[in-house]
């Protein structure tokens, strides 16, 4: 079983460095913050480098230095998407959230192109499935959803793509799950798809799974993928997603003078793009070679790095770190789409007490100075995937590669008090 592993003393001391407000809140007290699947941990440099350039007045589409430079930093960032992601080409669409341009994708799928029916799974965010719900039922097309493995927490490529055929205009699936961690076996899920219809326009939505995996979109055939910085170290008020050729010529809003293939309204806002820059310098800094010069390469190791780093800290968090039991071991805990096998998980985790809600946990964590969420069924966010679990409620804990085992010793030592309470 691969169990991951962690980071040397002088890296994870250099990694812990990069990170604001690791220990503590912004009034100082100490605490320990597991809900980075809310909104991350934020990486020092990416918010130095947001307020450096933002103060910066000027507009990118002048002809002078200052204009040219705002310029070049939004040309690095969609490069840096491309490099991100494994693509070449297509087309970069930016809004305030990750959300919006699922909408703005998705619709321009359903409204444009042949078929009746639309696919997506129970597990989707929101954003994902209520924009395949409205516009399917706008163009009259079928809604058909693949249903959840509780026992992995996540959903089977077999599943989803049961529901494929010659006739379905758009697949929609989530990367990963924000409420289980577990991680879809997209590759499969397009090559399965693809086979029913070779011309299938598929959209992913990465937001939950890219701060915690390699991305490598060469050689699928998927056409949209979106993300969020504030989930990968950066700032809240960016939503990114990267276009094939093919979906970025669909009808869409723009300005009639843009390109066809152009998707953003209004200026662009370069301090975003430093910023998303910012944190790929320093995932390409955790690489070992730092004499490589392939961007992309020195990316794919640095990642390769958190995901191991992660990997061991689930495992830890499963089994037990130093004197503490894990989460497994503890009596009166659950942990939920429990699946043995690691390597199919994000650093996240949906757990429950047998002696109290899920929203009484959180208060107790609270208590303890640890900051978890709850999962409950009268949110808009989590009844529908929470129900297709079998479930009401949930305890989500989302750590990040910037944690150490003493803080994971500190949670279950916590967990244990409460689930004896």
């Amino acid at each position: 079983m691969d169990t991951g592993k962690l980071f040397a003393k002088a890296e994870m001391k250099r990694v812990r460095d990069s990170f604001e407000l690791l220990d503590h809140d912004y009034t100082g007290e100490p605490r320990l913050f597991f809900e980075n699947a809310g909104g991350s941990i934020r990486l020092k440099e990416a918010e130095r480098r947001f307020f450096e350039v933002d103060m910066v007045p000027d507009c990118d589409g002048r002809n002078h230095k200052t204009a040219k430079y705002l310029k070049s930093l939004v040309e690095k960032g969609e490069e840096d998407v491309r490099i991100l992601l494994n693509v070449q080409g297509g087309a970069i669409a930016t809004a305030l959230t990750a959300s919006q341009v699922m909408f703005e994708m998705v619709e321009a799928v359903i409204e444009n192109v042949p078929g009746n029916n639309v696919v997506t799974t129970l597990l989707e965010h929101p954003s994902s499935y209520d924009s395949t719900e409205i516009f399917a039922r706008q163009t009259k097309k079928e809604l058909r959803v693949a249903p959840s493995n509780p026992e992995t927490g996540g959903c089977d490529a077999d599943a989803v793509c049961s529901l494929v055929d010659k006739d379905t205009c758009l697949l929609n699936v989530m990367y990963a799950s924000n409420i289980s961690g577990a991680v879809f076996d997209i590759p499969a899920i397009v090559k399965k798809a693809w086979a029913i219809k070779p011309d299938l326009y598929i959209t992913v939505d990465a937001v939950q799974h890219a701060p915690h995996a390699v991305l490598d979109l060469s050689g699928l055939s998927i056409d949209g993928v979106n993300f969020a910085p504030y989930k990968f170290f950066g700032v809240r008020g960016f939503g990114m997603a990267w276009l094939s050729d093919r979906l970025a010529k669909l009808p869409h809003s723009r300005l009639t003078a843009r390109p066809e293939n152009y998707w953003k309204l209004g200026s662009d806002a370069p301090a975003q793009y430093a910023m998303f820059s910012s944190i790929l310098d320093y995932v390409c800094g955790l690489a070992e070679n730092q004499k490589e010069t392939d961007r992309r390469k020195l990316f794919v190791d640095g990642m390769a790095k958190i995901v191991l780093q992660e990997r061991a800290l689930l495992y830890h968090l499963l089994e037990g770190a130093g004197d503490a039991s894990g989460l497994r071991h503890i009596s009166g805990v659950k942990v939920y789409g429990d699946n043995p096998d690691l390597t199919r998980r994000d650093l996240i985790l949906a757990i429950g007490f047998s002696n109290m809600s899920s929203t009484q946990a959180v208060e107790e964590y609270l208590k303890r100075h640890i900051v978890v969420f709850d999962r409950v069924d009268t949110s808009l966010y989590s009844k529908r995937m929470l129900h297709s679990f079998g479930l009401k409620d949930v305890v989500r804990v989302s750590p990040l590669h910037c944690h150490n085992l003493q803080e994971i010793e500190q949670f279950l030592k916590a967990t244990q008090e409460i689930a004896s309470l």
